[in-house]
């Protein structure tokens, strides 16, 4: 089992920083991904509803090959607007690409729906996304609290409130990997009515519980528990799995997609036709070595399992919900 880093979240992951901010009144927020440098940067998207900007850019035949930040938000399509705060903040500090002596912070974003959570929407004809996406590059530091804060303030899954988690984990030959990721899901993070974790199996010590799977397995475990709105679009797991090794956008592509192996070993069902899922991938280059075979099997091994992690600890860390919400904190069940 690999060893986490130091602080067990993405930024052990060295040359990025993470801000968040929230709104208790509106039961959503924001999570800006800062990178110290541009890196390069992809994209998996295999929920059958997504909300996004700027990912087109990251396709591996197309020009920008680096970003400055991303952007996890609440709000739905509303919540795209954080990805403008954020890149207002980033251009007062010079940075962006290049274009006829204009720069322009390149900030893709992902968004989930939180509009059913019970929080206030009722914000009149702008939306307070800009002013989180702000907030929340302007906050961004290395260490930062898990649960319900930033894009996972507002975020419930099938069985309890989901939240903000993340994970990281040591390769044997040094590199770092770790996983951000707000999970909203239409499925469920816990094994049939109980409070195991369907991740358990990866857990480092009792990050999430230490529970383990239960055993015998209860009889409605493979039963489907899904949220009690189905519409498209209505649910997400959005993330970010980095590396400070220095890949390319084509590496950086089978990154993403290793880590989504990640949602479907820790929630159930994962990437269905209502969920909008979403990895985004990024490489700081900040510790470049060669990669065998061997060490690339690696790291693709160690993105699910830390993506695994991260989901768990978002929803195990999850604040109790206030009395509009609609579902209980994992904490608070029985």
């Amino acid at each position: 089992m690999w060893q986490p880093g130091p602080r067990n979240l993405i930024t052990d992951v060295r040359g990025l920083q993470v801000g968040n901010a929230s709104c208790d009144q509106l039961l959503s927020g924001s999570t800006a991904i800062l990178f110290d440098q541009p890196a390069h940067a992809a994209v998996e998207i295999l929920g059958g509803a997504p909300g996004t900007r700027d990912t087109e850019l990251l396709k591996p035949q197309n020009l920008v090959q680096q970003v400055d930040a991303l952007v996890l938000s609440g709000g739905s399509a509303f919540g795209l607007d954080a990805a403008s705060g954020v890149q207002s903040v980033l251009r007062a500090r010079g940075r962006g690409f290049e274009v006829a002596g204009q720069y322009v912070p390149i900030v893709p974003a992902a968004i989930l729906f939180d509009l059913a959570n019970g929080g206030d929407k009722d914000w009149g004809l702008h939306s307070p996304y800009r002013e989180l996406g702000m907030a929340a590059a302007e906050q961004a530091g290395f260490d930062f609290p898990l649960g319900s804060i930033g894009a996972g303030t507002g975020a419930t899954t099938a069985t309890c409130r989901g939240g903000l988690g993340s994970a990281s984990a040591v390769l044997r030959n040094g590199a770092t990997v770790g996983a951000l990721v707000a999970v909203n899901a239409v499925g469920s993070p816990l094994v049939g009515s109980t409070r195991h974790f369907w991740a358990a199996p990866f857990e480092y010590g009792d990050e999430f519980g230490g529970l383990g799977h239960p055993n015998p397995l209860p009889q409605d475990a493979s039963r489907l528990r899904t949220k009690f709105d189905l519409r498209a679009g209505a649910h997400t797991t959005i993330a970010v799995i980095a590396t400070d090794l220095d890949l390319g956008k084509p590496e950086l592509k089978r990154l993403a997609v290793a880590a989504h192996d990640g949602f479907a070993r820790a929630l159930y069902p994962a990437h269905t036709d209502f969920d909008g899922d979403l990895v985004f991938s990024a490489a700081t280059g900040t510790a470049p070595r060669d990669l065998s075979p061997s060490d690339r099997l690696e790291l693709a091994a160690a993105a699910s399992v830390v993506m695994a992690r991260a989901i768990a600890r978002g929803v195990f860390h999850a604040a109790s919900a206030p009395a509009s919400a609609p579902l209980h904190a994992w904490w608070d069940m029985a």
